[in-house]
């Protein structure tokens, strides 16, 4: 167990790079420029974010397809083809001269989200791990939390420097010149090498009906993403509108990324020890907890209530591949993790409009309803159960 943790610390490492590369160069990109694209294009920025909600649906529905590829053969090649997708992508919204250039810069990034962001690097550890999976799927998600950390700064910073548009063109370089290389480098999959007679057992032992368990995994993934996504996007928003300076919203803000990331280590340590259903659960609760906390005791606990949220964001985000591991085992995994987040890519392509629409119209009540959105969340998670001792 000793040599197999060693092994892929390398690959963990590796993909944890391609990732943060991936998620700052696509799904984070909007944030830093879309007032700049817009400006230059004389669009509105909600264009932008329309745009890259159109790719984030695209990339919903190739998930089944790239999940079952990545089950067929590995995930090594197609994450190397997603760089040069994410490259195509960026390179035709550098060179965007209107509506429909972005639209179609947008579906080219779409694809490559769909074949290149955490379900393919879930389903491809899978491909190479199998059940031992788990710790490898937590070590890349601790890499790439910082993707937003990393990547916002130096898109600002080359904005600043050389504009928009060469900023796409520089990340389209970093796709090709560090991120591919290091795609190419993972390890071949094995046929059925890491598929033994323990393993193909999952959860299904319980007698549960899978997919009765699936649809439970899709709605659970689909309420969080939801909050997770317009949350995001909104908070220091919504913090404002609960009586915080916005100064105070804007801290509690920058305390998501560390709390995901502490949340991280914890699972990988503590709670390693213990079926992903006990995680999952604990992680639905934290956006609750946090809302009743910031309830009894106003803005001041802004802060404290970021941290909540982003712990709870930061485990979900590694269920997403160890929670259908456990369940139902390596095999197929890549076709049923798309499946799963079909949903869940929908709502978080809507939560940021429709949470807004919820600020708009109720203010800081919003948080409430996300609160509910969660536990509904953790009210499917206890229809699940693990397998039984055998």
């Amino acid at each position: 167990m000793r040599e197999a943790a060693a092994g892929s610390l390398p690959v963990i490492m590796a993909l944890g790079t391609t990732q943060t590369i991936a998620w700052a160069s696509s799904y984070y990109l909007p944030a830093i420029l879309a007032a700049p694209i817009a400006r230059d294009l004389s669009l509105e920025p909600t264009h932008v974010f329309g745009a890259l909600s159109g790719g984030l649906v695209i990339a919903g529905l190739l998930g089944p397809r790239v999940g079952h590829a990545i089950d067929t053969f590995g995930g090594r090649g197609l994450l190397a083809i997603s760089n040069l997708v994410f490259a195509s992508g960026l390179l035709l919204l550098s060179l965007a001269g209107g509506l429909i250039a972005l639209i179609a810069a947008w579906i080219v990034l779409g694809i490559a989200m769909g074949m290149g962001l955490y379900e393919a690097a879930f389903a491809t550890l899978t491909r190479i791990y199998g059940t031992a999976a788990r710790r490898s799927i937590t070590g890349i998600t601790l890499i790439a939390g910082f993707a937003s950390t990393v990547g916002w700064p130096i898109s600002t910073w080359l904005d600043f420097e050389l504009g928009w548009r060469a900023t796409c063109q520089i990340w389209a370089l970093i796709h090709i010149g560090l991120a591919l290389p290091l795609n190419f480098c993972l390890p071949r999959a094995t046929p059925h090498a890491n598929i033994g007679p323990a393993q193909t057992q999952a959860d299904t032992r319980s007698g549960q009906n899978e997919t009765f368990a699936m649809v439970v995994l899709a709605y659970m993934f689909a309420a969080s993403g939801f909050v997770s996504s317009g949350l995001s996007a909104l908070l220091p928003t919504i913090l404002v509108h609960l009586g915080a300076t916005p100064a105070a919203a804007l801290l509690a803000g920058t305390l998501v990324g560390p709390a995901q990331v502490g949340a991280r280590i914890v699972e990988a340590g503590w709670l390693a020890r213990y079926h992903p259903l006990l995680s999952a659960r604990l992680a639905t609760l934290m956006n609750p907890v946090g809302v009743a906390v910031l309830a009894l005791g106003g803005p001041v606990l802004a802060p404290l209530f970021a941290i909540f949220y982003g712990a709870g964001n930061g485990i979900i985000t590694i269920a997403r591949g160890t929670l259908p591991l456990a369940l139902f085992g390596p095999e197929g995994f890549g076709k049923r993790v798309g499946l799963i987040s079909l949903p869940a890519r929908a709502t978080g392509a809507l939560a940021p409009l429709a949470v807004g629409l919820m600020v708009e119209h109720i203010g800081a009540s919003a948080l409430w309803l996300s609160a509910l959105a969660s536990l509904s969340a953790f009210i499917a998670l206890l229809l699940l159960r693990p397998a039984r001792a055998t």
